[in-house]
């Protein structure tokens, strides 16, 4: 392993969505994350990528399978926790409870443990223990009304911003908090990232708007929301698209030269009630040219532009193949690690993982006898 995390080491509990998103983050930066897999049953499963190269999210880690039902199953996997810095999951509250795995049985084998929960709606409240995905989370914060274009529904962005954005990145920052303040205190704690509450404080700056009277109720007409025609996407003539973020004076008045524009009504950039008309303008403008045309004026200039890619243009562009921003594991095109480091530098250490592949490996690093070990894979434990 190498990476800023190099020597710490972390128990996934396998799940969906966020909490392998933080345990790849984690491993990515060099911890050492050991995946505590459901053994195979043999049944239909809802995530057919799970044991397969194109598992992004589980690269990096290595699988132990293992039956929590059985007393023996528990038993282990606190020896595991026992020498863990962290444990992270993502059921629903009190799964972790049932299993006989809860925070407090935890904290009592491991003092120093860093306990991180990821669910939707949090650990408590009259929603905790109701079922619900990404898009009703972010619908709970507020952000995602703000989503989408005027007169229209709002838009799903994804499931980037609850999921990924205001859950496991919330998980992975709320998980090294923790581990530092651990080194100080000696004390383990747990951590309780809600979804809700991560995609409410990824708009924290929206909500500043709204307060101090410069953020309008109706969706599609902010300047950050599509409402204005210098902070927009556009149509070009070939039907691949561009955007344009050209906020600030300078960057605006380049807009204005290298489009050719001398119209007099685009000298009221600011005045919102110019922004439909104004939009409508731009949009014949940039309908004119190919995308490559407009590339060809305008990338690497202060308007402040990109074309928009889609997934197979944003590996093969320059840049980002310059920076390395994509690599290759495995055969399979996916985000490499973020952000750089200057020294200690971070490297997906290996392809996913099927569910139990690494089980000896495991629990022979981890230090189970291996009579102990042959007796748990003759009840079936392992």
């Amino acid at each position: 392993m190498s990476g800023p995390l190099k020597g710490i080491r972390v128990v996934e509990m396998v799940g969906l969505g966020p909490c392998p998103f933080a345990a790849m983050m984690l491993a990515d930066m060099g911890a050492e994350v050991i995946r505590i897999d459901r053994q195979q049953t043999g049944g239909a499963t809802p995530y057919p990528m799970q044991g397969t190269k194109f598992d992004v999210m589980a690269r990096g880690r290595r699988s132990l399978a293992l039956d929590l039902k059985q007393p023996e199953g528990r038993e282990l996997a606190l020896h595991l926790v026992a020498q863990a810095d962290a444990l992270i999951e993502g059921f629903r509250p009190g799964v972790m409870e049932r299993l006989g795995l809860g925070p407090d049985v935890c904290l009592e084998r491991n003092p120093k443990l860093v306990y991180g929960r990821v669910t939707g709606w949090g650990q408590d409240g009259p929603l905790a223990q109701t079922a619900g995905h990404d898009l009703n989370y972010i619908a709970m914060s507020g952000m995602l009304h703000e989503i989408g274009c005027s007169n229209a529904p709002p838009v799903p962005p994804l499931n980037l911003v609850g999921d990924f954005g205001g859950g496991g990145m919330m998980l992975a920052f709320g998980v090294l908090c923790a581990l530092l303040e651990a080194r100080g205190s000696g004390k383990g704690q747990v951590i309780d990232a809600a979804m809700v509450e991560g995609s409410a404080l990824l708009g924290a700056m929206i909500y500043g708007y709204k307060a101090f009277g410069a953020w309008a109720d109706e969706r599609g007409s902010n300047m950050l929301g599509g409402g204005a025609h210098f902070y927009n996407t556009y149509a070009c003539a070939d039907g691949k698209f561009v955007s344009v973020g050209a906020i600030e004076p300078q960057f605006y008045a380049l807009l204005l030269k290298l489009c050719g524009i001398d119209d007099a009504a685009f000298d009221r950039q600011m005045d919102r009630e110019q922004w439909p008309s104004l939009k409508t303008k731009t949009a014949a403008i940039f309908a004119t040219k190919s995308r490559q045309a407009w590339c060809e004026l305008m990338e690497g200039t202060d308007v402040c532009f990109a074309p928009v890619l889609d997934m197979d243009e944003a590996p093969a562009h320059v840049h980002n193949r310059t920076r390395g921003t994509f690599i290759d594991v495995d055969g399979v095109t996916q985000p490499g690690p973020a952000p750089r480091f200057s020294r200690t530098v971070p490297a997906v250490s290996s392809p996913p993982s099927s569910p139990g592949q690494d089980t000896d490996a495991i629990l022979r690093d981890w230090n189970v006898p291996g009579e102990l070990i042959e007796r748990l894979r003759e009840k079936k434990v392992v």
